[in-house]
């Protein structure tokens, strides 16, 4: 190290950084001749690399915080080895660089890896100079190449300039590190693109899923989508994919696909000398008359033909498992009408105004007219083990549409009886209820996708307010009816309204396959087009495997408050035993009845948490019927939450509630559990928590408990208590820093009386009016972070002015 102090002839790494380094050092004042030589070396890295990760611990610590970014991430198996944590110096990356705050940091556990997807992203989108600060510039090394291994995910949005850069031929070994490191690609605020964007991004969704490892496609806040760009993201994200024209990357089509295409043509190669032999067995026996040499001429040049096409959609034929290749086969090759083509009245319309920019969508119109002539062709190609190359494309953007004209006029019915017709069908039928879901022989679209050509696809999709329409949803209803490998559904404010029953129907249909794994159902908006119990018992008796159902809703519909409330539908649902453990339902301010959840509690005999939000309880009596079914339906139960549910004149149920011996999470939140109450109730609150030994976490925000019922709570860690409370939430509640001091203190002096001995560590304070005086607050959260972990944030108490003028 003195020799590299002294320079010994050692090119400097960066000259840049070099001289940044030299900067701060002098900025800090005289260093020592350690600090000296440990600066140099830093500079000198490029040469000395390997002997510096065979430097001892003590002197490899101090040169740690001196290498830029890209040393130090090489440098993480060395300081392994040395019994050092480089997470220290990551932080203090992040809080030099970034300047933020991250979301949820309390539960970051690798800084190394947040700050490298970070930098990633920042970088992909502009956002970060690298010049900006000496240990992110080293020119020996590409930001986005060597910190994309770190990236497991990935936000792209406005006009995809990340989808550019990232599918850019210098960027070909980040997409390959991308492949296999990326589990979560997300788009937010999308904006309307070209075609060349567009390729951009099938370049990169198909070699992202297709031939990569996201698990996880979420869009994000598109007010106003764009169709074309949407079902691409969509159709893709399933695993589907046209084979018209090839997809080629650099001039050079995709290898994956090669490989998987020459390993396929073999397969087909065997098959067809399979299906000659047998041919020339049926010859032979004098059964076939139409095996003239003539015949035999043309199959031959057809096969040679087909060959040649295969070649040509190679880049497009990515892995398939055993599974779907002989699922695909065995569906080919059955008899199915090619009534499917035909596009009746003008439902070929529909979206053509939309669409019409698309080359290829307009070579698909033209074919579409086309079709009805061409049934027996089509009933050919069937037969065999390939698809039409181009039936895939025609299906993301026309299946949505198939067989729907004169639909409905001939089936019109009430919004109300689409309802029940879904809901009062055998689990087995098709939907009967919405006209656009209607189809000949089944769900929409299903002959389309089983001919299709399939790739990989994720296992988890999630849409948040992004508006989708009658023709995008039937869509999607389409891609979900056979999108057996996904496992997790999530659709937030999408103004689905009536467009529901069809989204129902592609669950329906998918809820047939044997092999599919969803088991994560979440449906949210604004508005609810049939009541919720109605909905969870849809979806539940088409699902009995699902694990978590969320069903959430702001306001009733128009129509759907009309309607009389216990829907007999609702009830004569039949239900088999399910397999569900989580159910979360927010009511429009509907009332709760028990005697429609109750098919559900007792279907649910797994049921570990359940979560009800805005109900309004329609009598005195409600809530005690509703423990009770608990009780004898649930006896798995561990957390309940109310939320905005008023509880202000239920305390027998609330303190039943509380001395459950089976429960291990209670919330009550924003549930005026004081507004009525009386001194005893808070006081025999305290005196049931004291005596639950099986109770973990109490959770109570919004509920006006004050400076004086937050030092009373802290009686719940007394001596005498036999309590194992680790948490409590008391977010949202009006407490002031001397009331929070007061109930330190308290709670330290219990502490102390059991000998330190408490299992109590975690308190929440979002939302309190801890800013009215802050060197109280700080004493105040600086002796209880000796205790026990407290979140808390700095929330501005003027704001809620008015709910504390009521607590006074």
């Amino acid at each position: 190290m003195a020799a590299a102090a002294g320079g010994g002839g050692v090119p400097s790494q960066d000259g840049g950084s070099a001289a940044a380094l030299n900067g701060e050092m002098a900025a800090e004042g005289p260093r020592s001749l350690f600090a000296l030589s440990a600066a140099a070396v830093s500079r000198s890295m490029g040469a000395l690399e390997r002997d510096v990760w065979a430097l001892p611990g003590h002197l490899l610590r101090g040169l740690l915080p001196l290498l830029t970014v890209f040393r130090l991430e090489r440098a993480e198996g060395a300081a392994r080895r040395a019994g050092l944590s480089t997470q220290p110096i990551w932080r203090k990356l992040w809080d030099d660089v970034m300047k933020t705050r991250p979301p949820n940091s309390e539960n970051i556990t690798c800084w190394r890896k947040k700050f490298l997807e970070t930098f990633f992203s920042n970088v992909l989108h502009g956002v970060l100079d690298v010049s900006s600060d000496w240990r992110l510039n080293d020119h020996h090394f590409s930001p986005l190449l060597h910190s994309s291994p770190h990236v497991s995910q990935l936000t792209l949005c406005n006009m995809l300039q990340g989808a550019v850069e990232l599918t850019a031929e210098h960027n070909q070994k980040v997409l390959e590190n991308l492949a296999g490191s990326l589990r979560i690609l997300k788009f937010q605020h999308l904006l309307s693109s070209d075609q060349s964007i567009r390729r951009s991004l099938v370049l990169l969704l198909h070699r992202l899923i297709h031939h990569g490892s996201v698990s996880q496609v979420s869009m994000y806040s598109w007010p106003v989508p764009d169709t074309v760009l949407l079902v691409l993201i969509l159709s893709m994200s399933a695993g589907f994919w046209r084979s018209g024209n090839a997809l080629v990357y650099h001039s050079s089509p995709c290898g994956l696909c090669r490989e998987e295409d020459k390993a396929q043509g073999q397969e087909s190669g065997q098959e067809q000398a399979e299906k000659g032999r047998y041919n020339e067995r049926e010859w032979s026996n004098g059964e076939n008359q139409k095996g003239s040499p003539r015949a035999l001429e043309e199959a031959g040049a057809e096969a040679k033909g087909y060959r040649a096409d295969a070649r040509l959609n190679s880049v497009l034929c990515g892995p398939r498992s055993p599974s779907l290749r002989n699922q695909a086969r065995e569906e080919a090759g059955s008899k199915v009408p090619c009534d499917h083509t035909s596009i009746q009245g003008g439902s070929s319309r529909c979206v053509s105004d939309q669409l019409s920019c698309h080359p290829v969508l307009r070579k698909t119109r033209r074919r579409l007219k086309s079709a009805v002539g061409r049934k027996r062709r089509c009933l050919r190609r069937s037969k065999g083990p390939y698809a039409d190359p181009e039936d895939l494309y025609d299906f993301v953007f026309t299946v949505a549409r198939e067989d729907n004209s004169g639909l409905v006029d001939k089936n019109s019915t009430t919004e109300g009886e689409n309802a029940e017709n879904w809901t009062s069908s055998s689990p087995g039928s098709p939907c009967t209820g919405h006209a656009g879901c209607k189809k000949r022989g089944g769900s929409a679209g299903m002959f389309s996708l089983k001919a299709a050509h399939r790739f990989r696809s994720v296992s988890t999709l999630e849409l948040f307010s992004i508006p989708l329409t009658g023709e995008t949803c039937r869509t999607l209803s389409n891609l979900l009816s056979s999108w057996v490998s996904l496992e997790n559904l999530v659709l937030s404010y999408n103004g689905l309204g009536a467009n529901i029953f069809c989204i129902l129907s592609g669950l329906r249909a998918l809820s047939h396959h044997s092999d599919c794994h969803l088991r994560v159902v979440r449906v949210s908006d604004v508005f609810s087009h049939m009541p919720c119990m109605e909905l969870v018992c849809c979806i539940l008796s088409a699902f009995p495997q699902l694990h978590t159902l969320s069903v959430s809703f702001d306001l009733k519909n128009q129509l759907e408050g009309n309607r009389p409330e216990g829907n007999p539908s609702c009830s004569e649902v039949e239900i088999p035993e399910s397999c569900l453990e989580q159910l979360e339902i927010r009511f429009p301010r509907e009332p709760l009845h028990t005697m429609f959840l109750l098919p559900v509690l007792k279907a649910s005999k797994s049921l570990q948490q359940l979560s009800l939000d805005s109900a309004t309880l329609p009598c005195s009596q409600e809530l005690g019927l509703l423990l009770e079914a608990l009780r004898e339906c649930n006896p798995n139960l561990k957390k309940l939450s109310f939320h905005d549910v008023n509880l202000a004149e239920h305390q027998k149920e609330v303190l039943l509630l509380l001395q459950d011996p089976i429960l291990q999470e209670i919330t009550f939140s924003f549930c005026r559990l004081f507004e009525s109450s009386t001194t005893e109730f808070l006081s025999e609150i305290i005196n049931t928590v004291k005596r639950n030994s099986s109770l973990k976490s109490l959770k109570l925000p919004g509920n006006r408990l004050g400076n004086h019922r937050l030092v009373a709570l802290a009686d719940i860690f007394s001596e005498d208590s036999s309590s194992s409370l680790c948490q409590l939430d008391v977010s949202s509640n009006c407490i002031k820093p001397d009331g929070l001091l007061e109930f330190t203190k308290k709670l330290e002096g219990h502490i102390q009386q059991r000998g330190g001995r408490i299992q109590f560590t975690h308190l929440r304070l979002f939302q309190n009016w801890l800013d009215q005086d802050a060197e109280t607050a700080q004493e105040a959260l600086r002796r209880l972070k000796a205790v026990c972990s407290v979140v808390n944030d700095s929330w501005d108490s003027s704001q809620a002015f008015a709910d504390y003028i009521s607590v006074m």
